[in-house]
């Protein structure tokens, strides 16, 4: 009973029991829910009011946890935007002219600033005429004039005159084996007519395959692709060097020496060159073109085919292929680019093969030399180090198949022709030997 006075009056009922708190209880409630129930005029305490007050209650005891706002960044302009409204403002400038006064000046200074504003005015308009005729000429071709110091040059390069040179070496080197003597006359005569002819060839294949070669980084600064000169020119110098060329073979030195001449440049123009956008085939086509330059030689001394011939042409067939598939094998990339159909781009075993081959050819050439009459058997003997070593990196390109060993054999092939040449010179059998091997026989 006593505890149940200090906590107030109760009244129980059957079945209920029902806690009237202290009028102390009450006025211990907030006051700021009292008067939050006056405002709303006897409604419900909704979720948002709880929240309000919360709030509130929050932000005056904590006045650091208040919400601040903070300054909004400037924007910054990208970059290419900046460009532009650079090239704007530069536009603008360029485009400002003076304004002429109303009244006409009376005194020097005034004369003077005019003739100043004159002066800014006609620089502005130099500066922007010379802008618009740059942009003018990087949209037009360019002509390229030709001058004389300049014509010796381009026609080198157009005759090829380092593979002109090559193809002269060898018809020389035949027409010293011949066995017959000397006789330098005809010795100039031959290789002059036959340079001229190889000249005329190399003009010719440039102007046929100007449209590939200028797909390709190894013959994109030819001359004719350049333009250089014009494609009349071109013309106009192979018939001036093809015309004399086979009339000093033909009437010069011999009729066989002139019709190998004309039939090396027909079949180096019209047949090797349209195939070799057709078949491999054209590498054993430009090596029987390779091959002719030594028989027109040996002709012009002799004037007959013989056996000594024969084997000179069959040493420069084999010889070209170690030294034109090393060198294609460099090259398969522009090759392909220039839509050449060469083996080391379709068929790069065979490539391969091929040169390895003809490598080993070489080796049973030379020892053909003192069979045919042509050499003493010491030709073999000492041409046999080079010709192992030139077949040894010739089997090298076969097994690895980069760069490096094919660089390694074209490198050879270019000091192992002249030397093999060289060697079989000073191995050439003399007169006097075949001249009492005749007398025997007889």
């Amino acid at each position: 009973m006593s505890a149940a006075r200090r906590c107030g009056p109760r009244w129980a009922l059957p079945g209920l029991f029902v806690w009237h708190p202290h009028k102390q209880a009450v006025w211990q409630m907030p006051c700021k829910l009292v008067h939050c129930c006056g405002v709303v005029n006897k409604r419900w305490i909704t979720f948002q009011h709880l929240k309000f007050l919360k709030r509130l209650n929050v932000t005056r005891y904590n006045k650091n946890l208040s919400q601040q706002a903070k300054p909004k960044p400037d924007s910054v302009a990208p970059p290419f935007l900046e460009k532009k409204h650079l090239d704007q403002e530069k536009t603008v400038i360029c485009e400002i002219r003076s304004v002429s006064p109303l009244h006409t000046p009376l005194s020097e200074t005034s004369n003077g600033n005019e003739f100043k504003a004159v002066n800014s005015t006609a620089v502005v308009d130099d500066l922007a005429t010379a802008v618009g005729a740059e942009s003018k000429e990087e949209k037009q071709w360019k002509e390229m004039k030709l001058q004389l110091d300049d014509l010796p040059g381009i026609l080198a390069r157009l005759s090829k005159i380092k593979l002109t040179a090559l193809v002269v070496s060898t018809a020389s080197a035949g027409f010293a084996m011949a066995p017959v003597p000397f006789d330098l006359t005809c010795f100039l005569l031959t290789s002059v007519g036959t340079g001229l002819a190889s000249c005329a060839a190399n003009a010719i294949n440039q102007f046929f395959e100007v449209p590939f070669d200028s797909n390709m980084n190894r013959t994109k600064n030819r001359p004719l692709v350049r333009g250089q000169i014009s494609p009349l020119l071109a013309v106009s110098f192979a018939t001036s060097c093809a015309v004399p060329g086979i009339t000093l073979l033909t009437l010069g030195v011999n009729p066989l020496t002139g019709a190998l001449g004309a039939f090396n440049i027909f079949l180096y123009t019209c047949c090797y060159t349209p195939m070799k956008r057709m078949s491999i085939a054209n590498t054993w086509v430009g090596a029987v073109v390779g091959a002719i330059p030594p028989v027109m030689g040996w002709t012009a001394a002799t004037c007959s085919l013989d056996a000594g011939a024969l084997l000179l042409g069959g040493i420069l067939y084999s010889w070209q292929f170690p030294h034109f598939n090393a060198l294609s094998w460099g090259l398969r990339e522009d090759y392909s680019r220039g839509g050449y159909c060469m083996m080391s781009v379709t068929h790069p075993t065979m490539c391969r093969r091929v040169a390895l081959r003809h490598c080993l050819a070489l080796i049973g050439l030379s020892t053909m030399a003192p069979v045919l009459n042509v050499t003493t058997w010491h030709f073999p003997l000492i041409s046999l180090p080079i010709n192992l070593y030139i077949s040894y990196l010739g089997f090298r390109f076969y097994r690895d198949a980069d760069r490096s060993s094919s660089r390694k054999l074209f490198f050879c092939s270019l000091w192992h022709l002249p030397l093999l040449l060289f060697l079989m010179l000073m191995c050439k059998k003399s007169l006097l030997e075949k001249g009492d091997k005749i007398e025997l026989l007889s």
